[in-house]
This record gives structure tokens, sequence and C-alpha cells, in this order.
């Protein structure tokens, strides 16, 4: 296959991503883009095998049908409520592929027979760096995710040393391996388990409530690592998509970032989920019954439903958009309130009510409804802990105190469906549960808003 033709398929490809990437944006054509972007890679894929001149086709048919089957068994048996592990684990397999792409890399050359030239070897370097942060950063995110491991800040004394040495040793060894590149040598396994150990140290001191940010930057570091290894191959079309990927995870990391209210610096150096004194917090709580809240509903001109991670536990998506067809069949204007990192994955909520067919019209980012928060006559929150809590708003000593919430508790009424009066995945109680306009509708959410249904039919 000629250059020529490559180079023209790697081109039809890369538009294919960016076209694929800007449909992404919306909820409408989200499924059209994923197509579109799969059948670039599709292309990709075809095409570098063909120029490569690879003849062990029936490996790679092997390994391609063994993909598809895992690919196929995930989407159909891995639930709504375990998608952030699963795109956890994404991110932490697309940094192991590159890493062992830009190893492979060094094989079949060596540095004094015209093999590795010194760009080579950086561009080695940096994707074996990256990918190893990536894979084991990942792993500890998916262990955090599925509380395998304790999901809070685990910290201790000289942690940011240990860690900016860590870095440092990567540097100075990343000097040295540009200078004799060996797939071999002593070096080159440090580096390897330098970059792994790093990913665990970064990602252990952030706390869970902090994951939707971590997720994104993973994906950044996956990305970035993709493009570091198209130049260890001279690939370009791994270059152009794993710079698409890595620009599009920062931006997302910028805007979990200001929706989290922490500088992105911060986050580059794991300088956020630190542990603070939590602030126990007292008072009455006043339960409501099925029956009672229907009579508020009834009454009521607006209301507002708050999903949040409880939602995705109790799979209510479907009987929470059948509640608000009703109330809107009563005359009632009905809105979604959306936080950003509501879920734990940047647009879980989205997907799960896009997934229930509830009106994109509906769906009202928290910096919009907060404005009008004061004027709706009922907050349905539904299984949100964090993303409500007034703690950040008024509590200079909570963890996530700064953090952009909804602010539920300026509603007239405020319904809380909650199977107890547990704290969220930040592990903060939340004031909101004892407010004078609060009541806690306790039970399963779907059972709850399915009882609502009951009442009014």
């Amino acid at each position: 296959m000629s250059a020529l033709l490559v180079n023209l398929a790697y081109i039809v490809a890369a538009v294919m991503f960016i076209f694929g990437l800007r449909m992404l944006g919306s909820p409408a054509t989200a499924r059209s883009g994923n197509a579109l972007s799969s059948g670039g890679m599709l292309i990709a894929i075809v095409v570098t095998l063909l120029s490569k001149g690879i003849v062990e086709f029936h490996w790679i048919a092997v390994a391609a049908a063994a993909g598809a089957l895992v690919g196929a068994l995930a989407s159909r048996l891995v639930a709504m409520t375990a998608m952030p592990e699963m795109v956890a684990l994404f991110n932490g397999s697309g940094g192991i592929a590159s890493l062992l792409v830009a190893w492979a890399a060094l094989f079949g050359a060596s540095p004094g027979v015209g093999g590795v030239t010194t760009f080579t070897a950086v561009t080695v370097f940096l994707s074996i760096m990256i990918g190893g942060v990536t894979f084991s950063g990942s792993l500890v995110a998916w262990a955090k995710l599925a509380e395998v491991m304790p999901s809070g800040a685990i910290v201790f004394v000289g942690q940011r040393v240990i860690n900016a040495a860590l870095l440092g040793g990567l540097v100075l060894g990343g000097v040295l391996f540009a200078l004799l590149p060996a797939p071999d040598s002593p070096l080159f396994y440090a580096i390897l388990g330098l970059a792994v150990l790093l990913g665990v140290m970064a990602v252990i001191p952030i706390g869970g409530a902090d994951m939707p940010v971590v997720i994104s930057l993973l994906n950044s570091y996956s990305g970035l690592a993709a493009c570091a290894a198209g130049f260890a191959i001279n690939n370009n079309i791994l270059i152009v998509s794993g710079s698409l990927v890595g620009a599009a995870g920062i931006i997302l990391t910028n805007i979990m970032c200001k929706a989290m209210n922490r500088s992105l610096t911060n986050v580059l150096f794991s300088g956020f989920g630190a542990v603070k004194t939590v602030t126990k917090v007292e008072g009455d709580v006043k339960p409501i019954v099925a029956e009672d809240a229907y009579l508020i509903l009834e009454a009521a001109s607006a209301v507002t439903f708050v999903p949040g991670y409880g939602m995705a536990v109790a799979q209510a998506q479907h009987v929470v958009r059948e509640l608000g067809e009703i109330l809107e069949a009563n005359g009632c204007e009905v809105s979604y309130a959306i936080h950003p990192v509501a879920g734990r994955m940047p647009g879980h909520m989205n997907v799960l009510l896009a997934e229930a067919n509830v009106p994109y019209d509906q769906l009202v980012e928290s910096d919009d409804i907060n404005p009008r928060m004061p004027n709706v006559d009922v907050a349905v929150v539904i299984g949100a802990n964090d993303v409500v809590n007034p703690a950040a708003r008024d509590d200079d000593a909570s963890p996530i105190y700064g953090m952009p919430i909804v602010n539920v508790d300026h509603a007239r009424t405020v319904f809380v469906l909650k199977r107890s009066m547990a704290s969220g995945f930040a592990g903060v109680d939340n004031p909101l549960f004892f407010g004078t306009n609060t009541r806690m509708l306790f039970g399963d959410a779907k059972a709850s808003i399915s009882a609502l249904i009951s009442e009014f039919k």
C-alpha cells in the first residue's frame, strides 16, 4: 500500500475522530458520534496493518474477536452504577497499551546500528512514564470507586516529598535513558517501576468525592501516552488520536476542577483531597411518607429533581421520568438539576436520564438552576449527598468547602430520598437533612418514586 494512500486514509480517520468528538458534546448525537469515531479507528487499524505488511493476521483476528466479545459482554452485563469503574479501567487499558507499544519500539534496533535515535528514546520514555502512571493510577481509582479499598484520602507524613523524589528519579532516569536506550537495561526497568509506583502514590491521597476530576485527568494522560507512542513508532494517526484524547481530557478536567472549586495545578500535583476535621451535624429529622409527599407534589407548580448516585444504585431513572410526566400533565413545570460531578464520573446523571428518555431541554446545569431555586415549590433530591450539601457553602472547616452546589435548601420544600442517614461518598455529614424545610422520604428510591406514582394514579 502506497504512503499516499495510507496518509489519505489517516486523514479520513482523523476527520471522523474530530467530527465524532464534536457530536459527543450533545446527548442527541452522542451515539452517532461514538459510532463515527469507532469507524475512523477501524479504518486506521486496517490501513496500519496492511501498510506494515503484517502477515500473521490469524493472531490479530483472535485478539479482535476476544476484544469484541469482552466489549459486548461488558456493554450488556456491567450495570450503569459500575460505569465509573469501567471508565477507570478503560483509561488504565489505554495507558498500558501505549506503554507496551513504546516498549516494543525499542526492540529490533540497537543504538549503535542506526537504530534508536535520541528523539525516539525521549518519546519512548514519555510514553512509558505517562502510560505507567495512567495504568497504576487508574487501577487505584477503580479500587476506590468499587470500594475495594478505602475511598477516602490516604495521606501520611512526607508523602509529597516521596512523590517529588519519584518524579525527580523519573526525570533523571529519562535523561540517562535518552543517552543510551536499551529495552533490557536495569535503567529501563527502574523507569518502568518508578512510573507505576508514582501512579499509585499520586492517586491514593485523593478523596472519593474528587474521583470525577481524577478520571478526567487519567483520561487525558492515556491520550498523551498514546501520542508519545505514536511519535515513538512514527505513526501519524496515533499521534492525532492521542492528541485529541489528551486535549479533550484536559478540557474536561478543567471543567471538573471548576465544578469542584479546585485548581488544575493542585490536581496535577495531587495537592487536593487533604484531610480536614469533619464537623459533626446533629438535629431533628422530619420524615415523611409517600401519601403526604403526594399531597405536596400535587399542589406544586414547579418541581426540580436533583439526581445523584443513589438514583443510579436504585435504577430509578425510568420511574423518575414517569413521575415527571405525571407532574407535567398536572400543570407543573418540571426540571432536572444536573451538577457536573453528580455521581462518580463526568456526565453520569446525563447518561442515566438520557437512557430514560428524559427531554434534553429539561436538564439544567446547577449554575442555571440556582437562581431559580427560590421559586421552586419542591426540590426532590434522589440519592445526592455532597452536591447538595450546604456545608460546602457555609462551613469553612468542611473538606468540600468552596465546592459549588445545587442550592436545594433555597427551595420552598425539599424531599430527600435516601435509604438511611449515611453520609455521601466524601464521608461528610449533610446539614440539609436537618433543615426546617426538608422532609426525609426513607427507603429505596425506585420504590419511593413508584409509591408516589401510585398515589397520583
